[in-house]
């Protein structure tokens, strides 16, 4: 009799767990964040994930994986080597992943991925202390001119990195040369580098609109130029780049990338997927309580943009040292 009901037992759990198997999908789309849990990339993972099935754009639910490493590399690494076609990868990216890019720090280049979209971003912005004698872009850029270690600037990224990168693209673009002399300070945060911008240690802040709101509504400081297309809506006396006549943007944005041979239906499925998530309320309201303004960009638009971002980013990084 013990026979009996062991052999019945271990039946049953054989037949639940065939049963279990059979009720799962034949693929399972899963969002890689190269990143630990909390932040810009976990958040596009878990967010654009959860809405995808709620818009019933996947089968059942989407994995999110964290995979930190290298900031980003690691998993580049493995989509490349090990899982370039599959239909049912993407990975969460930003305008970090482009910097570490250009500046060589992935094991691969652009080329190496297809692009699938950008859904949102961080505006970045140039701020003065509300008492500074610069009032434009115009006013900053001649004493960039004049003299490129005249003033000092700062930002919460190392030399190099992003906030710093755009700050020297919109003084290039207005045609100051010496790029490499202009005194840059990094701190932890954009609230650090406003907190000593008030008090009159730097002269100039470049960071995400984020982190310094708040100082620009209580009249502490004010923007002088916002890196975006169109006016922050959150902020519409503050003129853009293209406005003052810098032809550049500075977006820290927030996408999603898949192998580098996924077929074309395959990705143009998902770019069709991802302009309807962006579109739909729940996104919307998901990237504004993020703080992210909803941007769409998708498709070959938006890997024209990143290899535009590249090579721009590659070219600063030489300018001033960081690359050869």
């Amino acid at each position: 009799m013990r026979l009996t009901m062991l052999l019945t037992s271990n039946l049953g759990m054989i037949t639940a767990g065939f049963m279990s198997l059979a009720a799962l999908p034949a693929q399972a789309t899963e969002c890689i964040a190269p990143s630990n849990p909390g932040g810009g990339w976990d958040f596009t993972c878990r967010t654009i994930g959860r809405i995808l099935s709620e818009l019933d754009l996947v089968d059942g639910n989407v994995q999110t994986t964290n995979m930190p490493g290298g900031v980003g590399a690691v998993t580049f690494a493995m989509v490349a080597s090990e899982r370039p076609a599959d239909e049912e990868l993407i990975v969460a990216t930003s305008t970090v992943g482009i910097t570490q890019i250009a500046q060589g720090r992935y094991p691969g280049g652009v080329d190496d991925m297809r692009w699938l979209g950008m859904l949102g971003a961080d505006v970045g912005v140039v701020a003065v202390a509300a008492d500074s004698d610069i009032t434009s872009m115009a006013d900053l850029n001649a004493a960039l001119k004049a003299d490129s270690s005249s003033l000092t600037t700062a930002g919460s990224s190392s030399i190099g990195g992003w906030d710093h990168i755009r700050l020297l693209i919109a003084a290039r673009e207005a045609g100051v040369e010496n790029l490499p002399d202009i005194r840059w300070v990094q701190f932890d945060g954009g609230t650090d580098a406003v907190t000593q911008l008030i008090g009159g240690q730097v002269d100039v802040v470049s960071t995400d609109i984020s982190e310094i709101g708040g100082f620009v509504e209580s009249g502490d400081i004010r923007i002088i130029g916002a890196m975006s297309d169109e006016r922050i809506p959150a902020f519409p006396d503050a003129p853009t780049m293209k406005e003052q006549g810098i032809d550049m943007t500075g977006y820290n944005w927030r996408g999603l990338y898949t192998g580098g041979d996924v077929s074309d239906e395959a990705y143009g499925q998902w770019v069709s997927d991802l302009e309807t998530l962006y579109n739909s309320e729940n996104w919307q309201t998901a990237a504004v309580e993020f703080g992210l303004v909803p941007i769409w960009r998708g498709g070959a638009d938006f890997e024209a943009y990143i290899r535009d971002q590249e090579k721009v980013t590659a070219d600063i990084s030489r300018d001033i040292g960081v690359i050869e």
